[in-house]
């Protein structure tokens, strides 16, 4: 099955799944190992991690459809990817588009914010005019039905919390946007349960929000009573690596290399440990595609090299 088509399952089915973000393709396998059934790339987290940049507009669409392509094809998962506002208008959304989908993206979600545009979640917000918007959104799918019919549009809108915006503007909005042909309507940032129920109520066919200023702890199954179709958690790879990578080089640089020591001690038999990581990344397969098509005197090098870590 072409993963194309199971993200449209995913998001057709009665059932919650979680959406799990990160912005590297090492955590991409990290969450197709971890038993998730489809992964997300974090255009605030592209922006940070990679690019060392705000997400503030000035990820290109080259880097952001690169990085995407790195995450999609490290996964037999499906991957969403953040495709910020499409990167100009309705006719370069086109191109933005067919680029994702020939990079071996699943689905984008497309914001009607302007440009340059900044993360949902920091104040400052400016939105383009409703029906430019829902002009995008029927370029995408237009874009996306010559290419690969099964890749999923979403259409996110900023208008809850930006300039010009608010509750009953972001209602209108997911009602257009549903008109104009998205596949699935995302709400950034609701301001109440009351909203969440409204915008469920507002439109037909899958739907998600974000739950950061309402209630960031509520259950998958709360959610799902709620209606939505998944449960989307976009640095749920990226926060927690960032947070112990902070402790552990303040604590390295303070303490020196007994924090080192005790770090192998603490993470002693974890899958990651020791060069666990290789193993999750490939070098035991490079090793059988070895000796599959390479003469047998080849294979000799791992007897007659030393290393602390070889591929079984």
């Amino acid at each position: 099955m072409k993963k194309t088509t199971r993200l449209r399952e995913l998001f057709e089915r009665k059932e919650i799944f979680v959406l799990p973000g990160g912005s590297t393709a090492l955590q991409a396998r990290l969450i197709e190992i971890a038993g998730f059934e489809c992964a997300y790339m974090s255009g605030g987290n592209t922006c940070s991690t990679i690019l060392g940049m705000a997400d503030a507009g000035l990820a290109t669409m080259t880097e952001m459809i690169t990085n995407a392509g790195y995450m999609a094809n490290a996964i037999d998962i499906p991957l969403v990817s953040d495709s910020d506002t499409g990167y100009g208008n309705a006719i370069n959304v086109r191109r933005t588009v067919q680029s994702f989908i020939r990079a071996g993206v699943s689905g984008i979600h497309i914001e009607d914010q302007i440009n340059p545009k900044r993360c949902g979640f920091v104040s400052g917000k400016e939105i383009i005019s409703l029906e430019e918007a829902a002009g995008k959104y029927r370029a995408a799918v237009d874009a996306r039905n010559e290419l690969d019919p099964d890749f999923i549009i979403m259409a996110r809108t900023d208008s809850r919390g930006a300039v010009g915006g608010g509750f009953e503007e972001a209602l209108k909005r997911v009602k257009a946007y549903k008109e104009a042909g998205a596949d699935v309507i995302y709400v950034e940032g609701p301001q109440s349960m009351e909203e969440v129920q409204a915008f469920r109520a507002a439109v037909d066919g899958p739907l998600l929000c974000t739950f950061s200023a309402v209630n960031p702890g509520i259950s998958f199954k709360e959610q799902e009573d709620l209606g939505m179709a998944c449960a989307f958690y976009p640095a749920a790879a990226t926060a927690p690596a960032n947070i112990a990578a902070w402790d552990f080089l303040h604590a390295f640089r303070q303490e020196g290399t007994k924090v080192l020591e005790q770090f192998r001690e603490r993470n002693d038999g974890h899958p990651l440990a020791n060069f666990g990581v290789y193993d999750y990344v490939g070098f035991p397969e490079i090793r059988k595609m070895e000796e599959k098509y390479l003469p047998e005197e080849a294979m000799e090098k791992y007897e007659l090299s030393v290393g602390e870590y070889t591929p079984s």
